[in-house]
């Protein structure tokens, strides 16, 4: 079981992913910081699918994306099981589906301190500045991939790097991909992409 510590990192990757979304194609980091400010939101649907040693099988979920500029987020697991995050005003909540009861019970604790640091980072992610991330060396790839690294020692034993897979749509990601070893990375993949539609602003605030 990972601690603490671990799961907090790989929450903020899926953060930090799910962020990543609302850059563009390019082929360099004028051209990505460009189309990022391109997307005023951003409606997606996603598969996430994890790869572990200790699973006979790759672990699936599916669920949707929201996000609306300057910082409106609800990334919603729909199976297999429900939870859903959201991110509005700069209030971070997080939500998941008691399984008997149907109802959702709202989270506490260490893991939403967690989510908040990433929340402050937030910003240099939406201009497309992956250059001047701290925790990242970046590097664009033919023909449309970033690649971030680790610089830090500690943080690159949990996570070897994230790759990126640049759609031909400026503004949409079709891949994500976070390997923390030889055998265990995780797969997003993201499809049904809406850009720069209106978006309620009870759809960051509200869960059913």
């Amino acid at each position: 079981m990972p601690c603490r510590r671990c799961r907090n990192v790989l929450m903020r990757l899926g953060l930090l992913a799910c962020v990543a979304l609302c850059l563009g194609w390019a082929d360099n980091w004028d051209g990505i910081r460009a189309a990022a400010g391109t997307v005023a939101s951003l409606q997606t649907e996603f598969t996430q699918t994890k790869h572990l040693p200790i699973l006979a099988r790759p672990l699936v979920s599916r669920g949707k994306l929201v996000y609306q500029t300057p910082g409106s987020l609800r990334w919603e697991y729909l199976s297999p099981i429900r939870s859903i995050l959201l991110m509005h005003d700069g209030r971070v909540r997080r939500f998941t589906q008691d399984t008997r009861t149907h109802a959702f019970r709202e989270e506490s604790g260490a893991g939403l301190d967690a989510m908040q640091v990433v929340f402050e980072e937030i910003s240099q992610w939406l201009a497309g500045r992956f250059e001047d991330n701290p925790m990242f060396d970046a590097r664009l790839e033919p023909p449309r991939k970033i690649v971030l690294t680790p610089k830090q020692k500690a943080f690159a034993e949990v996570l070897q790097r994230i790759e990126l897979v640049l759609d031909d749509r400026p503004g949409v990601i079709r891949q994500v991909v976070i390997v923390e070893g030889e055998d265990a990375y995780t797969e997003l993949t993201f499809s049904q992409t809406v850009l720069n539609q209106a978006i309620d602003a009870d759809v960051f605030q509200k869960v059913p």
